[in-house]
């Protein structure tokens, strides 16, 4: 047995107290998580934060309804029961996972949570006998359902369509320059840069193992070398590019995978074979880099795909130019 689930209740063996204790306790972590999206919303989005801030505080009152049959039903002192300590009960991700997660991702989390809760009520109903919990429960199941509807009035009330597109532009942007923009940067530097010393090495050479090992250096120092690069040339704070960590790792990543594309080909031992497979890779990460700049920096595909493939091309030249002489 698995040090943990051994001791957890099957939802069947939970008694009706047990049951009220539950869902309180499940109310009071859905409002802390609400009021956790609006706190991580409120600065760059206050309209959406406000929506969270009412969602937080229609789950206090589920959960004060709760708290009051338990009251009339069994008294004061509420069983210590959370989700965790049920098997096969519905879990919540910690916040921490959660809290640097995009807008639209937030949205989609919280349409999750609802549903999740709306199930567990209606099983929770089907379990008891008593009239007035199941009367309770029942409610507490349609509002959950009823959420999505509840989050469209508010989104209606506090953001509109003018405000709404203007968060969501905003969200899309801020993707863009904090992970985009310099992962693109990355594999361009990595795809690109790293073609003359691997196709260099591979014609002077002959010798697929020699050219993997470049590759790998060339691909893993670059990534090194372009992740504290781009962490430590800007904070964020001024030109709102978001958090230096997450550009370093998007950036140096990216180089390193760019690199390690066309590196990778050489454990072959063959080498004519490793070197047509590698010009293949090549040519499929040109491409998608042109795919991207069109897609998120809104080059033109014919001109993204023209600069990448010539200036690749040029590169590639180099390499073999130099290696075969």
């Amino acid at each position: 047995m698995v040090p943990g689930f051994l001791y957890r209740k099957r939802f069947s063996e939970l008694s009706e107290q047990d049951i009220l204790a539950l869902a309180i306790s499940s109310e009071e972590d859905d409002a802390r998580i609400y009021r956790s999206y609006a706190h991580s919303l409120r600065d760059n989005y206050p309209k959406s934060a406000a929506i969270f801030d009412d969602m937080a505080a229609e789950e206090d009152a589920h959960r004060a309804a709760l708290i009051e049959l338990h009251r009339k039903r069994f008294g004061d002192v509420i069983p210590m029961i959370r989700r965790e300590h049920v098997s096969g009960y519905y879990a919540r991700k910690p916040v921490w996972l959660i809290e640097n997660l995009s807008l639209d991702r937030i949205r989609s989390e919280a349409r999750g949570m609802e549903q999740a809760a709306e199930a567990f009520y209606l099983k929770a109903a089907s379990r008891t006998e008593d009239a007035s919990t199941r009367d309770l429960l029942g409610k507490l199941a349609a509002a959950e359902a009823g959420h999505d509807q509840k989050a469209s009035e508010l989104e209606q009330e506090y953001l509109g369509e003018d405000a709404r597109s203007a968060e969501d532009q905003d969200a899309h942007r801020k993707f863009v320059l904090t992970w985009v923009q310099p992962g693109l940067a990355g594999l361009m530097d990595g795809s690109v840069s790293t073609l003359a010393p691997i196709f260099a090495t591979a014609f002077a050479t002959q010798d697929t193992h020699t050219t993997f090992l470049v590759g790998l250096a060339a691909s893993v120092g670059a990534g090194i070398s372009m992740g504290f690069t781009e962490a430590a040339s800007d904070d964020g704070q001024l030109s709102g590019r978001g958090s230096p960590i997450k550009r370093g790792f998007a950036s140096g990543i990216m180089t390193m995978v760019g690199g390690l594309g066309h590196a990778l080909p050489y454990l072959i031992t063959d080498f004519w074979t490793a070197t047509i497979i590698a010009f293949i890779v090549v040519f499929v990460e040109l491409w998608a880099i042109a795919w991207i700049q069109n897609k998120y920096m809104e080059t033109p595909f014919l001109r993204a795909a023209f600069q990448v493939v010539f200036g690749g091309a040029l590169v590639f030249a180099a390499g073999a130019l130099i290696g075969g002489g």
